[in-house]
Order: C-alpha cells, then structure tokens, then sequence
C-alpha cells in the first residue's frame, strides 16, 4: 500500500497497509491450507475495491467541522451486518474523499446487500485506530444502501446515493454518498519514489510552511481518486519525504496521468493548496535518471484567471521498480509459519478448582477464555506449519522444582518444549493445571526472548520459517521495559507477537506495546523496532460480538509477514531472477 497517511491526528500519522492476497505459483509439497484455497475459489468470484466519497455531510461539530469516517457491511441472509471495513478519519471536512479502499468479492450469482454507515469521529479518540474505535461513541451522520451489482453495472461503475437517517423519516438533507468500484491490476509490479521539493512557497505566518504530498490517479470517468499522501515535513521550506511505494493497482500504468499536490499542512484541516502539476510515473522516472525538477503550478485564484508557473519544483531522489509478492506466493512455494504459545499461570487468574477462575477447566465441556484463544488460533496457523510441533510454555508459576519460573514448558519435560498439535497443546495446559502451582508476577520478556532465540536459530539453516507466538494473559505487565527491548531486539528476526488479554484487567500496557498508532516501540537503549510485531486483542470486546477472536487476532499478520520477507529481499521458492531494473524490497 504504500506509506500513505491518514487524517488521524490531523493527517500527520502513518498508516500501514495489508499485503495483497493474490494465488502464487505450484506448490512443493502439500499444504492443506492452499488446497483449501483453491478448492474455495470454484465459484465465479472477482476481487473488487471500493472508493468512498461524500458530499454536504452534516455538521455536529460546534468549534469545526464534522471528522467524517465510513463504515461498509455486508447485510446476511438472517438480516444481521458483516462489517467488510472502515475507512480513515478525515478531520474537519464535510466533503471527504477517502483514500482507504474497501475490498470486497464480487459474485455474479449472489444478491449482495450492502449497507454504508458514515460517522463523525470524535476528537478525543484522534490517536487511536479506526479498527479500534467504538462505533457507539460517535455521531451518526447518515445511512446508504444498495446492492453491489448496481455499481458495477452503472456506466462509470459510480453510484452515488443520499444519505438519510435510520431512525427519522422525511425530505431533511444529510448529504450524499459516492461509490466507485474497480477491478484491480493483477500484477507484482511496484515502483519506490523518494520526493523533495526546492524553492517551497512559505504559507506559514510565524514559522515555515509544514509542507506534504498527495498524489491522485485520474480516472477515465474524468476526475480522479487520491491513492497516496506523504507524510507532514514540519516547519521545512526545502522538504525530502519518507520513500513511497506505489503497487501497480494504484497507478494502473506508467503513462496513466498523475496528480501531484503540494499542501501546506493546517490542524483544522483547511490544508493551503502551495501548487500541483500534472504527471505520470514514466515522467517522474525520466525527472530521477536527468537529475531534473518539474515546476509546480498554482491554479486560477481570484482576479487572476491563468495558472502561474510556480519557482517550486519536484525532484525524485530515488527510483526503483519492484516486485511485490503476496502471502499465497509465499506460503505456496514452501514457506512456512511455526506455531508457538505461551500461557499465564500467574495467581490472579484465581484458583483453577473454583469457577470463577479463568483457568476453571468445565467438566460439561465448555471452553475457558485460555483454551478457546489457544483452538481458535492454532486451528488457523497449523495448516501452515508441516509437522505441526509446537513449542508450549507457561510463565508466573511455581513449577515442580518449586521455584517460579517465567517459561516453563507445559509438557512437563525438562528437555522439550514442544508437543503435538493443537490437541497436544490443550491436554499439555489442563495437566499443567495439576501439577503447577500459580504465582507471579507477570513478565513477558523470558518467553519473548526465548522465541526470539528460536527464531534466530532457525536463520542459520533457513529462510522459509516465519514464527508466531501467541500470549494468553489476564495479567498487568510489571516488567513494560524489558518486555520492550525484548520486542525491539525480536523485530529484526522472523517472529510475530499475538496478545490475547483475558479478565477484566487494564490492557492499557498491552495496547502500547501493539503499535498501531503509528509509533514505533523504543528500547531503553534508544533502539527503534525495525517493524511492528505485536497484535493485541481483549477477548472481552470480541465476545458476543461480530469478529471472531481469531480474524482480529491475525488480522496483522499477513502484513507482518511481508513486511519481514520484504525488507531482507526475501523472495518466494524457485522464483526467476528479476530483470536487469534496479530493484529494492518495498
């Protein structure tokens, strides 16, 4: 996706992007899990992405404007909502265009009702995570329905809707709602842009302009779709902005003409247009091997009825063409994640021989919140992993050595961690259960490390393992600073975190050590992560609720998984060298 930004936080914050989910090539050896992938792909489905786009949206707002967000769902035959996604927030603006993508398959022989929620976000919950937010708590600002073969059918593949209220019937206006649906490219192909400026109007009044970039494809229906923003260069005349990567699927083709805005960043989000010119990616390719700038243009404004050629001139500073791979390439070729858990035996859980204790082992049958965590994941993740032995321990417990120990197996031996299964990891817990006495504190920094070690060992011999360690806990850390630098010191290698908090506890530590908003974990060393890789989820809020734990759990972890592979040039089994283009991981 790219390093597009958001308007949470007013349009200075990152946001990261989920790898593609293509099919890659023939498979070595059997994988159960894409098998089930092809068997399910014997209906006529094409993968679709919709753009979303409002007009004259209500204003709940008092001080500014409303802080749109849209929310798309699938209606199902029982009449309940599938949520499919969300879009970014855009702050102060009741004409949004938003530049998240709402991917959907398409199906030629099903009926599919869609519903679209549009809400006004409330400031205060500007630093976190849209996928996070609580719908109740924002402003409803108006409903739109259809079925999805209306906008694939219409010239254009445009449908624009209004808006109304689900609860009050009448004429009042609440605005309207765009869809425009495309078929994305299938290709690998990418290109990374490193872009600076030279000569930046100063639009700030007592300090300079805070400058950023958004790049719009134009669309044959006329017009064009925003697919990219760089990130805000604060308080900087002269800016070179974090690299771009820009998939195929965005820019279409080299000579699909671009539009390139510069804009003075303002919090109210009345950003100032500096200039903008019109361009495509073969241009900007001949602008990096010239060393040569192009002059932005400042539109008709006022009494002045022409554009002005502005001193302001782009650079590209790097160019290179990639190929980017999707997680079926990967996984089909050979490539494998292993599967490992680590269990809270801490005291706080309570006694496990009464019920009300989280580890209260029913005797009808009915799962825990720490057996269901552990069957719900690793019934997903082990058709991944080929021998499906998965190390298991336990942390805060006093074991028979009669000692605490912060990783310990479950199995009982002394000299193997690792048991058989996901059946073997739950009959490995409940006797663990009888033989472990609960204690604390609770510290994640051994097992973390541990896998880490794991993951390091595996580097010596391959290149086709990724690692996920799932973390049951009901506990508040009381080791936040070593758990950090343990995370940092993981990032560089093969390894994903899941955070699975059960309880009631204040998961406040757990959501900072999850980087979703956009910051990077540091340790006490000043180390940054390479990347983020911890997911966490409270089971409490996915319960009864639409999401299994599972699809929030691991959400995330396609992504990390690229992320990883590409950042070491690590590319799929028996893949064919590239061509002679300069080529760098995006």
């Amino acid at each position: 996706m790219g390093n597009c930004v958001s308007d949470v936080k007013g349009g200075k914050q990152g946001v990261g992007g989920g790898g593609a989910q293509g099919v890659g090539g023939g498979a070595e050896g059997k994988n159960d899990a894409v098998d089930f992938f092809f068997r399910a792909q014997g209906h006529l489905a094409t993968q679709i992405q919709l753009s979303l786009s409002a007009s004259k949206l209500l204003d709940c707002d008092i001080l500014s404007k409303s802080d749109p967000m849209a929310v798309v769902y699938e209606k199902q035959r029982d009449g309940t909502l599938l949520e499919v996604g969300r879009t970014e927030v855009i702050m102060n603006n009741l004409n949004p265009t938003w530049i998240q993508k709402i991917n959907m398959t398409y199906q030629f022989e099903l009926l599919q009702p869609l519903v679209f929620h549009i809400y006004d976000v409330d400031s205060k919950y500007n630093n976190v995570p849209v996928k996070a937010l609580k719908l109740k708590d924002q402003d409803f600002l108006g409903e739109a329905n259809c079925v999805l073969s209306e906008i694939v059918t219409k010239q254009n593949r445009l449908l624009t809707l209004n808006l109304r209220n689900r609860y009050e019937s009448g004429s009042k206006n609440f605005g309207t709602l765009t869809i425009h649906a495309e078929e994305p490219v299938v290709s690998r192909n990418a290109v990374e842009l490193t872009l600076r400026c030279t000569n930046l109007e100063n639009k700030g009044i007592f300090s300079k302009s805070d400058p950023f970039l958004r790049i719009s494809r134009i669309v044959e229906a006329g017009g064009s779709v925003p697919i990219c923003k760089t990130e805000v260069a604060k308080n900087n005349v002269i800016p070179i902005w974090k690299p771009l990567c820009l998939s195929i699927e965005q820019y279409v083709n080299k000579d699909n003409p671009l539009i390139i805005e510069c804009f003075d960043f303002k919090i109210n989000g009345n950003h100032v247009l500096i200039g903008k010119l019109q361009t495509t990616v073969a241009e900007l390719q001949n602008l990096h091997n010239a060393n040569a700038g192009a002059n932005f243009i400042s539109p008709p404004s006022g009494f002045r009825k022409q554009e002005k050629l502005l001193k302001t001139q782009l650079f590209v500073e790097e160019f290179f063409e990639k190929e980017l791979f999707s997680f079926l390439d990967y996984i089909s070729s050979g490539f494998e994640l292993n599967f490992m858990v680590a269990v809270d035996f801490t005291g706080s859980n309570g006694n496990p021989q009464y019920p009300s204790s989280l580890h209260y082992i029913d005797p009808s049958g009915n799962l825990n919140s720490y057996q269901r965590a552990i069957k719900e994941v690793g019934e997903v993740i082990q058709f991944y992993d080929y021998d499906r032995c998965f190390p298991a321990w336990g942390f805060g417990g006093m074991t028979y050595t009669g000692a605490v120990s912060h990783c310990f197996n479950l199995s009982g031996s002394s000299s193997s961690s690792e048991v058989q299964g996901v059946e073997g990891i739950m009959n490995a817990y409940s006797s663990a259960l009888h033989s472990v006495t609960l204690s604390g504190p609770t510290l994640f920094s051994h097992v973390i490390n541990n896998a880490a070690r794991i993951a390091a060992e595996s580097l010596k011999n391959h290149h086709n393992k990724y690692f996920v360690l799932l973390i049951i806990t009901d506990g508040v850390l009381t080791d936040l600073q070593e758990t950090k630098d343990a995370i940092v010191m993981a990032s560089d290698l093969p390894l994903s975190i899941l955070v699975i908090g059960v309880g009631n506890a204040d998961f406040t530590q757990m959501e900072i050590l999850d980087a979703d908003n956009g910051q990077r974990l540091e340790s006490s060393t000043g180390r940054v992560a390479a990347r983020d890789i911890v997911q966490f989820v409270p089971m409490r809020e996915v319960l009864g609720g639409q999401v299994a734990v599972v699809q929030a759990m691991l959400e995330e972890l396609p992504w990390q998984f690229l992320s990883y592979m590409r950042s070491r040039n690590i590319k799929p089994l028996n893949v064919p060298p590239p061509s002679t283009a300069p080529t760098r991981p995006c």
